[in-house]
């Protein structure tokens, strides 16, 4: 679990398959939310944009184990 870098809303994901932002400050991955990437790819297809892939398992947690 974590926050989204766009809204900060804590959500689960699967941290290998989330999609995720680094900021230029900080340079850390940060994990993006379902709703948010919905926003962010209906602004990229306005724009004449693919839209970002989102795979299926990206918003669901994983097991520690497997990190």
């Amino acid at each position: 679990m974590g926050a989204c870098i766009s809204c900060e809303r804590v959500f689960a994901f699967n941290p290998i398959s989330v999609p995720s932002w680094t900021p230029e400050v900080g340079g850390r991955r940060e994990p993006i939310c379902r709703d948010c990437m919905d926003r962010i790819n209906e602004t990229r297809v306005k724009l004449g944009l693919p839209p970002v892939a989102i795979l299926p398992d990206a918003y669901e947690p994983l097991p520690e184990g497997e990190l």
